[in-house]
């Protein structure tokens, strides 16, 4: 048996095992996951962990979300322009990065840089679509984040199991569904999200305009132009199969929305 299925089995079995300093990241968002939190307990939960605490004032004071032009200098007042949904998103991205960051290896410290890039382009491309589409653009947004947990997991393990080599040609689908599966359990994801991204593992046929949340994620997945360092070499990146209105519409999209995807992905990706 290889060090990979080794990782799996001990995964399947909820042997999830987070870097040390993921672990208030973590916290916060589990206890933000309760709905009847009171905004103050939220405010003191996010600032208990200081760089999703910056992360939340600095969204809520970027181009996507400051429409009045007057900043919020505090996290009570971030979390009320942005929503509890999103910051709990933002929480999650905050655990994700530092299960990359924490990586002694050089090689595998691009490599976790790379599948970021490439996490919160499809993240921000799902939260500007999700609000033309007429589905919900937090969600959305967690769905872009989360939509690669197994890579980042794979690459987190590296330290602990010197024999791994993780690169685009041995996460297979299966592996890939297994692992993201059990990590995405671990980190208390809903169940609707899950769904979504299982869309992604099956490759199953592209739908556009998107009808639903794997849908969605799919688009933004297909167009992004930065690919995810993990995607097998020999997989082709195919154009939307999407007729010529359909094109002229995302277009439109895309380029009335280029400051806010910018100031989105900006601030997602620090």
């Amino acid at each position: 048996m290889n060090t990979l299925e080794n990782i799996i089995i001990e995964v399947e079995t909820g042997g999830v095992s987070f870097p040390t300093h993921s672990d208030v990241a973590f916290r916060v968002r589990l206890a933000l996951d309760d709905p009847d939190i009171p905004m103050a307990k939220a405010a003191q939960v996010v600032v208990a962990e200081p760089l999703l605490a910056a992360r939340v004032v600095a969204v809520a004071n970027s181009v996507a979300f400051n429409r009045s032009g007057i900043p919020v200098t505090d996290v009570r007042g971030a979390i009320s322009r942005l929503g509890l949904k999103f910051v709990r998103g933002l929480a999650t991205a905050v655990v994700m990065r530092q299960m990359a960051g924490s990586i002694k290896s050089p090689v595998y410290q691009n490599l976790g840089v790379r599948l970021w890039e490439h996490t919160v382009h499809v993240a921000a491309l799902s939260h500007l679509l999700a609000g033309r589409f007429g589905l919900a653009p937090d969600v959305a947004m967690f769905a872009g984040i989360v939509h690669e947990v197994g890579g980042f997991y794979l690459i987190s393990r590296t330290d602990a199991h010197s024999d791994l080599s993780v690169d685009a040609n041995m996460l297979t689908s299966d592996a890939e569904r297994r692992i993201g599966g059990a990590v995405l359990a671990a980190l208390a994801v809903p169940a609707e999200v899950v769904a979504a991204i299982e869309v992604l593992w099956q490759e199953g046929p592209l739908r556009f305009p998107p009808q639903n949340l794997g849908d969605l994620l799919q688009v933004a997945n297909r167009l992004t132009p930065i690919r995810s360092p993990l995607q097998a070499d020999d997989v082709q990146v195919l154009e939307l199969p999407i007729d010529p209105e359909a094109e002229r519409q995302l277009a439109e999209i895309l380029e009335q929305s280029s400051d806010e995807l910018e100031a989105l992905t900006s601030a997602l990706r620090y």
